[in-house]
């Protein structure tokens, strides 16, 4: 593939609008908890610190939304303290006053949220957000003393988000539910697909990610539901013994009667391994179909097989009769032999030892690191000296965009700009016709984040579009930002954008020449995983 080809389909992706499950209570609790904190912080404090206190629970509720098998609202308390911490330091080193102060403190901001992607992207995203964020609250505050109060203000968004995920849970558990399921749902197209390919390959990603979701706290351990101990094990053991049932070299031959049992067995499996997925994504009991445990009980397998496809026929059964029973909804709940997930407190002497690891010349994780934190500062620069004013929106477009891997911050560089070209035209051209009062910007605002919110997995350029329309209306409860218009909010988005990817130009961090660095840790990892079986 041509590098103009794949530009081109890169930028593509980035553009491209996914429909996957929505999950509307989910938002609509993010956007409730914000307007709480905007009304209250309104008739309290008045706009300007009510911006700084949407913007707090705006990033919590984020935060809440990531791939994580964290709890929740530990997310959200996280991202309001980080974020408050990081604007209180931005004013302090004199954000208005003290200009490069300001961009030291910056550098050294950005290149820590870069070496947080080595803890995982949740820890990444939440701190590349917070960079950009602090970028916009940093303007806001006009005292240390008032600075003090515009960070409490922004922890205390995050505290009432983390309260709404206690008081109004939606999906408990809902990650490791939907994690497990994909396992079990894997698990029946692996045996649907042996029906007609006896050698047909099996995807590990899901029982991978299913084995992550099953490493919980000590606090998570006592309250996991049971049916989500357990039938990730029995999963991972019913793999190979689907494999070895539907493979000729066992015994049963490519065509005649024991092949045809052997492809009832497997859609029956297959039936039995989706109805447990369908009744633990959801929380229900489990629904078998009746064609399928007809075949599962029949006493027919045993007089048409025999050697070892009859051993795995009833290896199976076994197996398929513990995954049913584990999936049913019970009201105890199982502690015993969970794997325990370090808790918030001990997680940061570990996560500091993956970013101290990442300090090496080879490290990509380090080169993006340096990347963003040198783009960040040179759009911060450029803003600043440009006549256009709010020269933030040049450095925030860059961190928002820009990851460890080329692909990604290509994707997301179009779709943001594409995204910001389409919400700030809307949002600019809704303040300057209609112009709102505070509090219907306001309302303006918490709509947007409903939006963002909604829509945020459909696409990071829709997702854009709401947020773009969010810091305009936000801004615009007290005047501020007023007098920028969408050509100049626009180039300097673009201008943010075109940074980050010249900074790829000049520090390159394509994925080609770390192709064989990877085969060999695959090879390696290989190894160990060879010896670890032969050894148990």
């Amino acid at each position: 593939m041509s590098w103009l080809r794949a530009l081109k389909e890169t930028a593509r992706s980035g553009l491209t609008v996914e429909r996957p499950r929505l999950e509307p209570a989910i938002a609509a609790r993010g956007a409730l908890g914000l307007a709480l904190v905007v009304g209250f912080s309104l008739a309290l404090f008045g706009p300007t610190v009510a911006a700084s206190s949407a913007f707090g629970a705006f990033q919590a509720a984020i935060a809440t939304f990531q791939r994580s098998w964290r709890p929740r609202p530990t997310l959200a308390l996280a991202s309001g303290a980080s974020l408050a911490v990081s604007t209180f330091l931005g004013y302090v080193t004199g954000a208005g006053s003290h200009p490069y102060l300001f961009l030291a403190l910056l550098i050294l901001w950005t290149f820590l949220s870069g070496l947080a992607w080595a803890a995982g992207p949740t820890a990444g995203i939440i701190a590349s957000s917070n960079v950009a964020i602090m970028l916009v609250t940093v303007t806001l505050p006009t005292s240390v003393a008032t600075a003090a109060g515009h960070a409490a203000m922004i922890f205390a968004g995050g505290v009432v988000q983390a309260a709404l995920v206690v008081l109004l849970p939606v999906r408990r558990w809902g990650a490791q539910r939907d994690a497990l399921a994909d396992a079990l749902a894997a698990e029946a197209d692996y045996a649907r697909r042996l029906r007609h390919d006896p050698v047909a390959p099996f995807d590990p990603v899901p029982l991978m990610t299913a084995r992550s979701a099953a490493a919980v706290t000590p606090r998570q351990a006592r309250n996991r539901p049971a049916e989500l101990h357990g039938a990730r094990g029995f999963a991972e053991r019913i793999r190979p013994v689907l494999a070895s049932l539907a493979d000729p070299a066992v015994g049963v031959p490519e065509e005649g009667p024991q092949r045809d049992r052997v492809r009832e067995l497997l859609a029956a499996a297959g039936a039995v391994l989706d109805a447990a997925a369908h009744a633990i994504r959801h929380g229900e009991p489990v629904t078998l179909p009746p064609p399928a445990v007809a075949v599962l009980r029949t006493p027919d397998t045993g007089a048409i097989l025999s050697g070892p496809p009859r051993r795995a026929a009833l290896r199976l059964s076994a197996l398929l009769g513990d995954v049913v029973e584990t999936a049913e909804p019970r009201t105890e709940t199982s502690s015993d032999e969970a794997r325990t997930r370090p808790t918030m407190v001990r997680l940061g002497p570990i996560v500091l030892a993956k970013m101290r690891a990442e300090l090496r010349p080879d490290s990509p994780i380090l080169r993006h690191a340096v990347r963003v934190s040198a783009v960040t500062a040179a759009g911060y620069l450029l803003g600043t000296a440009l006549p256009f004013g709010h020269g933030y929106w040049a450095p925030m477009a860059s961190v928002m965009v820009m990851r460890p891997d080329f692909t990604q911050t290509y994707a997301r560089s179009v779709a943001r700009f594409g995204g910001t070209l389409v919400g700030v035209a809307l949002a600019t051209a809704v303040v300057r016709t209609a112009h709102p009062g505070t509090y219907l910007s306001a309302a303006l605002a918490v709509l947007c984040a409903f939006g963002m919110y909604l829509l945020m997995r459909t696409g990071y350029a829709v997702s854009q579009v709401c947020v773009a329309a969010y810091v305009v209306f936000l801004l615009g409860m007290d005047g501020a930002g007023l007098t920028q218009t969408v050509r100049e909010r626009v180039l300097l988005t673009l201008l943010g954008g075109l940074l980050a990817m010249l900074s790829y130009a000049v520090y390159p961090a394509w994925e080609t020449p770390r192709l064989r660095g990877r085969l060999a840790d695959w090879l390696a990892a290989s190894g160990r995983y060879a010896a670890a079986v032969a050894a148990r």
